[in-house]
């Protein structure tokens, strides 16, 4: 799952990167919102955070311009202005969620998940295909009687494949969902991730279909 991050004091930025890659996301951070515009992939980012007071273009005029654009990428509106009109203006303007400064890291990732969730259609905290269940909260993975904790990768991979159970994830695709720009990548980086997986729960939970990527099934 990867984020876009704009936020242009270097230490929250740092600090919020930090939260981010231990949750399992990767994170490309921008400090003005012209640069985050013109970054604006929907098909790439899972969810941006946007700070509201940033040069060049702030962030309300970014999530409104995207929204213009009909672009439904979900959005989290984190700010030190924390006036009841501040807030309603934002939600209004198209955002998801609005979080305001200072506030607790697991309380930022409980409403990224919440958001996740809610975008995606789960009811329930947790992914599954009938046989593997995933625990977004806690990176636990379980298959048949055995549960186990995922590294911040080996979940960030398993939930870009549990999202859709049955459908062929290539390379690229993997890897733009768990590598931020500044992260060197690896030929066999995907390889590497999905060795892990396997080695903790089985060698058929993903499977590779040769040329085109890798899945894991449908389920019951």
């Amino acid at each position: 799952m990867r984020i876009l991050l704009l936020e242009d004091d270097n230490m929250i930025a740092e600090a919020l990167g930090d939260v981010l890659h231990a949750a399992g996301f990767a994170v490309d951070c921008v400090t003005d919102g012209l640069i985050a515009e013109n970054l604006i992939q929907p098909e790439i980012y899972d969810l941006a955070l946007f700070d509201i007071g940033v040069p060049k273009l702030d962030g309300l005029s970014v999530l409104k311009h995207l929204r213009a654009r009909h672009y439904d990428l979900p959005v989290i509106l984190i700010t030190a202005r924390d006036s009841v009109e501040e807030r309603i203006h934002g939600l209004d303007s198209g955002a998801d969620d609005y979080v305001v400064k200072p506030f607790a890291p697991d309380e930022l990732l409980a409403r990224i998940r919440a958001v996740l969730r809610r975008r995606q259609g789960h009811a329930t905290p947790v992914l599954s295909n009938g046989s593997i269940t995933l625990d977004p909260a806690t990176r636990e993975v379980s298959i048949a009687d055995t549960t186990t904790r995922l590294s911040a990768r080996e979940y960030a991979l398993l939930y870009c494949l549990l999202k859709k159970p049955g459908a062929i994830l290539s390379r690229q695709e993997l890897e733009e969902k768990i590598y931020g720009w500044n992260e060197e990548v690896e030929s066999n980086a995907v390889e590497v991730v999905i060795h892990g997986i396997r080695k903790k729960l089985g060698s058929k939970v993903i499977k590779n279909v040769r040329g085109l990527g890798w899945l894991v099934d449908r389920g019951n």
